[in-house]
């Protein structure tokens, strides 16, 4: 019997910036590929930073981030994980974070990107 995942995320504001996220909910199948989008307006914010909250947990796990172009992920997501982009530019911004390889229950979560003008 095939094991689900139910992944979602929320549109949210940051700093008065819409950030949007797409899609807004998925329930997928383990050993599914995945891709979620962030998309933003704000044309000098360089960060996007992308987080897990799983079911259960209160505290938000940092997976990493897009800094202009350089991407860096925090070493316990660097095996299923994988954030695209390039926010450098004067143009709207839009990054991306993959999940390879989707397990059961560890990939269960709700996933959230955040935006923000970098010091």
């Amino acid at each position: 019997m095939p094991t689900f995942i139910f992944l979602s995320w929320l549109i949210g504001v940051c700093l008065a910036v819409d950030v949007h996220q797409t899609p807004s909910a998925l329930i997928r199948r383990q050993g599914d590929k995945v891709q979620l989008v962030c998309t933003h307006e704000k044309t000098d914010y360089y960060l996007m930073q992308w987080y897990q909250k799983s079911p259960g947990d209160q505290a938000l796990k940092r997976i990493g981030h897009v800094y202009y172009s350089n991407i860096e992920h925090e070493k316990s997501f660097q095996e299923h994980f994988n954030i695209t982009g390039d926010l450098s530019g004067g143009t709207a911004k839009n990054g991306s974070l993959f999940i390879d390889d989707l397990k059961a229950p560890e990939h269960t979560a709700v996933y959230y990107c955040a935006a923000s003008y970098a010091h």
